[in-house]
């Protein structure tokens, strides 16, 4: 697929522009160094130049760069790497349970990578460094966080990679994957978490306590969520002898949907609430998405609740 196209597949031109008038900010203190709209604890710059950009009242005179003023009669400031609002790491769940599409236009894997590809373009329009990791049984992928306009290629590329890669029978283990994540973090960041939370029923306060450790570590942390609703969390398949299969187990087993269809819907909105409390007791923001709505409206949903939160 050439470039072009992978720019448009995720990044449609009418999204961006709607996403372009809204800023994603931190609620908690985030290492990187004062642009305007997030706070931090650091001070100084990074030997590592990344770019200029344009100078705004109240930039440190000794960072403009005199010789490009001489040649332009404009003042910029250098920017280096370390110099951003914000870091930022998307965390991709790609095991074989996010290929299910059930009755949306687009898989959890596909609308994750999305809502993915929204963010790190936000982000890379503010300022702020972000990165991108994937994750199944084990962390495979890991592009760490940048903030050169550029790098917003490289990342779509990433994301592609992932959604065309032949599914493996590797099993969900967030729990594990998500402690790694922890310790290869190692600036505080911002940390969105796309998941659909399928792991092991024992595993369940591991994944918690996963999460609990990303904010432990001083990370900000979101969770979304991804489910397809009609299926998924309303068990909506047709009143006849159906076979399900686990594609992460390949366990299989035949059933009337309707005689489970009531019991299963207050399984899933069970354990919703009761992994969204927990959330909120850790100050970890939870967000239920269903890819039966358009990615672009969920996504600035998500972005407008939290400026409320600002």
């Amino acid at each position: 697929m050439a470039d072009s196209d992978t720019t448009l597949r995720y990044l449609d031109p009418v999204v961006i522009s709607q996403l372009a008038n809204m800023e994603l900010r931190a609620r908690l203190i985030v290492e990187g160094f004062i642009t305007g709209l997030h706070r931090s604890p650091y001070h100084g710059f990074s030997v590592e130049f990344a770019e200029h950009r344009p100078y705004n009242p109240g930039d440190e005179l000794r960072h403009v760069d005199w010789k490009v003023y001489a040649k332009t009669d404009r003042y910029y400031i250098k920017q280096y790497e370390e110099e951003t609002n914000l870091r930022h790491h998307v965390v991709l769940d790609t095991s074989p349970s996010m290929r299910y599409k059930g009755e949306a236009d687009l898989s959890k894997l596909e609308y994750g990578a999305y809502l993915a590809a929204g963010l790190h373009n936000l982000m890379l329009k503010q300022r702020d460094a972000t990165g991108l990791i994937g994750f199944d049984e084990t962390v495979h992928t890991v592009r760490p966080p940048k903030a050169t306009p550029g790098y917003l290629r490289q990342l779509l590329v990433t994301l592609e990679q992932m959604i065309d890669e032949e599914p493996t029978e590797r099993r969900t283990s967030a729990a594990a994957a998500l402690d790694e994540v922890a310790e290869r973090i190692g600036r505080r960041s911002l940390v969105v978490v796309i998941t659909d939370l399928f792991e092991n029923i024992g595993a369940h306060e591991d994944l918690l306590n996963s999460l609990r450790h990303l904010r432990h570590r001083g990370h900000e942390v979101i969770v979304f969520h991804v489910l397809e609703g009609q299926t998924e969390r309303r068990f909506s398949f047709p009143d006849r002898p159906m076979l399900f299969r686990d594609v992460e187990t390949g366990e299989e087993v035949t059933l009337q949907p309707s005689q489970l269809r009531e019991h299963y819907a207050e399984a899933v909105d069970h354990f919703t609430e009761h992994f969204r409390h927990s959330c909120l007791e850790h100050d970890i923001d939870f967000a239920e998405l269903d890819t039966n709505a358009p990615y672009d409206e969920a996504l600035m949903a998500c972005l407008n609740k939290r400026g409320q939160l600002v």
